[in-house]
């Protein structure tokens, strides 16, 4: 008996998961470990969040919080229900440190924009020798066309070799710097306030972010995951707690994960000119 043929994967126009190659990038949580983060984390932002709505004093709401006298599940519910409606600066008092290496000038041109709530401290082209700089090189030109790939490592090696011997000649590095290229690698120390995270992973977190960029907060994620599962959960793309996508390169729903927001208001809009033909209210939610 013939077996049926196997359907073949629906293609997609989103991005590769940037997962998928090894860049050569890390990001390492350097501060909290777990049992700060157990230990202290959850109450000082339960912490916030009750004073708000409380007569009790904040070190008096924080010593039964750390103490085991509230119930880390009715933490965790003030504190979902806190974030939700967008009351964020109850989550600004807790920070990560993270160790970012291996990441490309061009992913860090990108970070760096992120200002509120975030700082960096980036290596130096102007103080480093970079006598064995390495570069970036990205999937798709890896998997293209080999004379473009060759032509392309030509030229970022060209520039390299070409900085080697502007230092050996007496260049000032500073000065010699100005022929590396965008595929340069970095490291940086990156602190935030969970506030500030978590904005910046509904945005660098989304299909339609650059690949690098995706690519360092899903590790930057599983790093606050490994710490706290909770807190990570938080961490994701903008979409998601939206519950729609206002990308404007979405607008034909190729990403699925949420309908776009035009789409929503259109469906909306249909209704209640249904609803306003038969002579009827709306469900309100």
């Amino acid at each position: 008996m013939a077996q049926a043929p196997v359907p073949q994967r629906a293609k997609t126009a989103i991005p590769r998961n940037p997962g998928r190659h090894e860049l050569g990038m890390k990001a390492t949580l350097l501060f909290p470990n777990k049992e700060i983060v157990e230990q202290f984390y959850v109450p000082l932002v339960y912490t916030a969040c009750r004073t708000c709505y409380s007569e009790l004093e904040p070190q008096e709401i924080f010593r039964r919080a750390v103490e085991g006298e509230v119930a880390p599940a009715s933490m965790q519910r003030l504190i979902s229900n806190v974030i939700e409606s967008g009351h964020g600066s109850t989550i600004e008092h807790i920070v990560f440190t993270f160790a970012l290496s291996g990441v490309s000038r061009t992913l860090s041109h990108q970070l760096v924009r992120h200002r509120a709530g975030v700082a960096f401290d980036q290596q130096s082209q102007r103080y480093v020798k970079f006598k064995g700089a390495a570069t970036m090189l990205p999937a798709t030109i890896a998997e293209g066309d080999p004379e473009l790939r060759d032509r392309y490592q030509h030229q970022v090696d060209g520039a390299l070799g070409l900085y080697g011997e502007l230092l050996e000649a007496g260049v000032p590095g500073e000065d010699a710097r100005f022929v590396f290229p965008n595929a340069t690698r970095t490291n940086l120390v990156m602190t935030t306030n969970l506030r500030a995270l978590i904005h910046m992973s509904g945005l660098r977190l989304c299909t339609m972010a650059q690949w690098e960029i995706r690519r360092l907060f899903q590790l930057i994620r599983h790093e606050v995951f490994s710490v706290s599962p909770f807190l990570g959960s938080f961490l994701a793309p903008k979409c998601v707690p939206l519950g729609y996508c206002d990308e404007f390169n979405n607008r034909d729903e190729h990403c699925p994960i949420r309908p776009h927001k035009d789409n929503v208001l259109a469906a909306w809009a249909q209704q209640r000119d249904a609803a306003k033909a038969a002579r009827r209210d709306l469900p309100v939610r």
